[in-house]
């Protein structure tokens, strides 16, 4: 299994996190996703590493952005 933290900005509420979470749990291989609003740090899991744009545009559609990967 692969987790990868990304850190999501402009998220301001409970709707918020939900909408990116539904987003990026769309990703193929995306296995699980946990957001935190207080960090904005997003964790995604999947069973083997996702491609970073994928990601990227998945939270862009939900209407945010990622900063970076870590």
């Amino acid at each position: 299994m692969t987790i990868t933290t990304y850190t999501v900005t402009g998220m301001t509420c409970g709707h918020c996190v939900t909408s990116v979470k539904e987003e990026v749990g769309e990703v193929p291989g995306v296995t699980g996703v946990d957001v935190d609003l207080a960090t904005g740090l997003m964790s995604v899991h999947s069973e083997n590493p996702i491609d970073t744009a994928q990601i990227t545009a998945a939270v862009a559609e939900a209407g945010y952005d990622v900063v970076t990967p870590s």
